[in-house]
């Protein structure tokens, strides 16, 4: 992992973990604003879509999160969709957005 804060590298061990648990496409974390951190991998149902990202926040929001610190995704794409840096934004204006591959590696941060 490439000079990341410890916190966020945990969010980074935190969306492996989840994404090869789960055999998903993605895996996400998040960390709120009192410290806690949410992880989730992709949901792929018939009647539900949601990335890993999307999961997490929703997960945050959920347990009552009310801001965000930042976020990990683990993934494959060579980018991360709208929607899901937007559900991030929602609760910070300028926490990083981590994106990395599946060994770890950050490929950006936004």
């Amino acid at each position: 992992m490439t000079d990341l804060d410890p916190e966020d590298a945990k969010l980074l061990t935190l969306a492996r973990s989840v994404r090869a648990r789960n055999g998903a496409a993605e895996g996400a974390a998040v960390r709120d604003l009192d410290g806690r951190t949410y992880n989730a991998s992709t949901v792929a149902l018939p009647s539900l879509q949601l990335t890993a990202l999307q999961a997490a926040v929703a997960a945050a929001v959920s347990s009552g999160a009310e801001g965000l610190e930042a976020a990990a995704v683990v993934t494959d794409a060579d980018g991360l969709d709208d929607a899901s840096v937007q559900a991030v934004r929602d609760l910070t204006a300028d926490g990083p957005v981590i994106r990395a591959t599946a060994a770890g590696e950050v490929a950006e941060v936004l």
